[in-house]
Order: C-alpha cells, then sequence, then structure tokens
C-alpha cells in the first residue's frame, strides 16, 4: 500500500470545551469621544505599552478619555478574583465605552 492512499486515525489534543461562550458586544462605530480604561495584569511591560496607545489613540480619535489601570488594580496574582468581579461595576461607574486588557506573557 503506498502512503498516498493509506488512511490515519487522528486524535485532537485537547478535550471537549466546558465554557459556554457568549454573544459579544458590539463593536463601537468610532474611539472619538470616548472613554477608554486599561486592565493590566501588571506583568509584562503595560505601563510603557499603554502610555504608547494613549498618545496614538489621541492622535487618530480626538475627545479620547483614558482611564490608568491603577484605578483597577492587577488582574493577576493574590486579588485578581476581586478586581475581575468588581470591574463591572467600576466600569459602569466611570462610564466607560471600550477596555484594553493587557497581559504578560
Amino acid at each position: 500500500m503506498s502512503l498516498r492512499n493509506a488512511e490515519y486515525s487522528v486524535v485532537w489534543p485537547r478535550g471537549p470545551s466546558n465554557v459556554a461562550f457568549k454573544q459579544m458586544a458590539p463593536r463601537l462605530e468610532t474611539l472619538t469621544g470616548k472613554t477608554i480604561a486599561f486592565c493590566w495584569d501588571y506583568v509584562f511591560r503595560g505601563d510603557e505599552i499603554w502610555g504608547i496607545l494613549k498618545e496614538r489613540l489621541s492622535r487618530r480619535y480626538p475627545g479620547l478619555t483614558f482611564i490608568d489601570h491603577d484605578v483597577f488594580g492587577s488582574t493577576h496574582g493574590g486579588d485578581e478574583h476581586e478586581v475581575v468581579a468588581a470591574l463591572p461595576a467600576k466600569l459602569k461607574a466611570l462610564n466607560v465605552d471600550a477596555v484594553v486588557s493587557g497581559v504578560g506573557c
């Protein structure tokens, strides 16, 4: 038998997903005049990247307001469960339109 006509069993190395997927929120038509929050896990250069993002986004979309990561706390580590649980209420109270979530690797 030639390899060209051979059949092989294939095994997927991941198991089935146990997480139910939710519908994503609709995208904003524009960022102009919006409030953008930055959430970060305090791991990899987010403090540097956030400054670059703020400068570039401000150049492209006038009237942006930014809320820095220190308002929310680290999304990784000992307090991560409390920080993440508090995010929806904080984002709503601060009238946040969009979030940049930075994670380290």
